[in-house]
């Protein structure tokens, strides 16, 4: 019970600080749409120019089943060398500038956070007041740029660690799928499946201890090294509110995957009502942006119940 109440109040007081600094939500998630739109142009370009090389008729490519259209393609582009290599090159470019931007925008979130968290008494024990929630509120633009002058070098450095990660994840995965079979009694689909599992529990331990290693070179200013070493010790002597608090925060993520998925199967089937169906559209648009505010808004309650466990940890 008292392991419950103490992860409650750390969720608690994470949403609230989140909610108090709701600007840098918004911040964040104009920055990962922006990325999210920047990727789709390389791609988007990679399938035109797939098509011409193909000599495919859109229509005739649009008429086959999804599982179908990926592999053709990538056949397509891997008979081209040259065409292969201006594509990945293009998405590397746009990835690469799109990552950056990130990291800066990373920075500056997470330096109003911790000026929330620190600035905030106990918010998270009722009464709530908005006099609380006021005091909580540590965004300003002088704060946010300050973050991303002071923590963007450690942020890029830390950012290249994590390609570096991200590529030896995948390269692993390819190994798997592409490569001789490990155990020659698995089949093939049973193979990917377990390897596009294991793939996405990597790059989900990844991104958590990345996370872990952002915040505590925020909280604390200190150089990137030391910031792995403090994350770690933290990861060893609070283990279990950490585990907690990261299965509160996919267990979220996945309910608004699932309300997302059931909204827009929803607004699918009035999409064939005369009239009304002109109404689907612009609210397939409007889910998908509350979708993306509200991803980012858990990410960041994440961050802030992090942090403050980090900090009533580095305080003992």
């Amino acid at each position: 019970m008292r392991h419950s109440r103490a992860l409650k109040l750390l969720l608690k007081r994470g949403a609230l600080v989140a909610a108090a600094n709701w600007p840098a939500v918004l911040v964040q998630f104009v920055a990962s749409t922006l990325f999210n739109a920047l990727l789709a142009v390389p791609v988007a370009g990679g399938l035109v120019l797939v098509m011409l090389i193909a000599g495919a008729v859109p229509t005739d490519v649009l008429r086959m089943e999804y599982r179908q259209i990926i592999p053709a393609l990538m056949g397509a582009l891997v008979a081209q060398p040259l065409a292969l290599a201006a594509f990945v090159g293009a998405l590397a470019l746009v990835a690469g500038g799109g990552s950056v931007l990130m990291f800066a925008v990373k920075a500056g979130t997470l330096t109003v956070l911790v000026a929330g968290e620190r600035a905030s008494t106990a918010i998270e024990e009722p009464p709530l007041r908005v006099a609380t929630l006021v005091g909580a509120n540590q965004f300003s633009i002088d704060r946010f740029a300050d973050g991303v002058r002071h923590l963007f070098g450690r942020y890029l450095a830390l950012g290249a660690l994590l390609s570096v990660a991200y590529a030896v994840a995948v390269g692993a995965y390819a190994a798997l799928v592409l490569g001789p079979p490990v155990l020659s009694s698995l089949d093939g689909t049973l193979l990917v499946t377990l390897a596009s599992l294991w793939l996405i529990g990597c790059i989900t331990l990844i991104n958590f201890g990345y996370l872990l290693i952002q915040i505590v070179v925020a909280a604390d200013d200190c150089a990137l090294g030391d910031g792995v070493s403090r994350a770690a010790r933290l990861l060893w002597s609070q283990s279990r509110p950490i585990l907690g608090i990261l299965g509160a925060i996919l267990g979220l993520m996945l309910l608004s995957t699932a309300a997302s998925v059931l909204a827009t199967a929803a607004l699918g089937l009035i999409a064939f009502v005369p009239f009304v169906g002109l109404a689907a559209l612009p609210l397939q648009l409007v889910a998908w942006l509350l979708r993306g505010l509200v991803f980012q808004y858990i990410s960041l309650a994440g961050a802030a119940a992090y942090l403050r466990l980090y900090r009533l940890t580095s305080s003992d």
